[in-house]
């Protein structure tokens, strides 16, 4: 018997000052019973760093031609495909070429391998923008996370604050390839 799994209601305050999006985000995020805390909370910062309207989850590890998160237009083309983890180069530049863009939050306990051995063949995409976040902050994000999530987003100046309860973390955004 399959295991079930887990949702969680997220409910995000978003201040992207460097964007001038402020919204009022939420959602419900299913965990696949495969899936690791740490790429839950990923996919969640995810959809706030590259938020957009009509951004919405897909069906995360359990459909594998599809992405993490996305934007499609009305004619059922992605425009943006937004990618959590550390896939493989070859799935990112097959992205790149059916979508307008393609976004990847690099993260993962392998990120400097795999910027050594993925990078350098994703570096002249030009609707690629990779971005990856402190460790430590998804750490802590995990150790608070609960079913109800309420998180309070700022970006500003290239840095991500996030409110969770009464404490706050804290991580740059460091912008490997493209633009934010």
């Amino acid at each position: 018997m399959a295991l079930p799994s887990k949702v969680y209601k997220a409910a995000l305050q978003l201040s992207d000052v460097d964007h001038g999006v402020y919204e009022t985000l939420q959602a419900t995020v299913a965990q696949h019973p495969s899936e690791t805390e740490e790429r839950l909370v990923s996919r969640l910062l995810a959809y706030a760093i590259f938020h957009e309207a009509e951004l919405t989850f897909t069906k995360g590890i359990s459909a594998t031609d599809e992405p993490d998160l996305w934007v499609k237009r009305g004619d059922d083309r992605v425009r943006l495909w937004v990618e959590v983890g550390l896939p493989e180069a070859d799935r990112v530049i097959k992205a790149s070429r059916h979508s307008e863009r393609v976004a990847l939050l690099a993260c993962g306990r392998q990120l400097a391998t795999w910027d050594q051995q993925q990078l350098p063949k994703l570096e002249k995409l030009a609707n690629l923008t990779i971005v990856s976040i402190d460790p430590a902050m998804i750490a802590r994000l995990v150790a608070l996370l609960d079913r109800s999530i309420a998180w309070s987003v700022t970006i500003t100046e290239g840095t991500l604050y996030l409110t969770c309860g009464a404490e706050t973390v804290e991580s740059p955004l460091l912008v490997k390839v493209g633009s934010r």
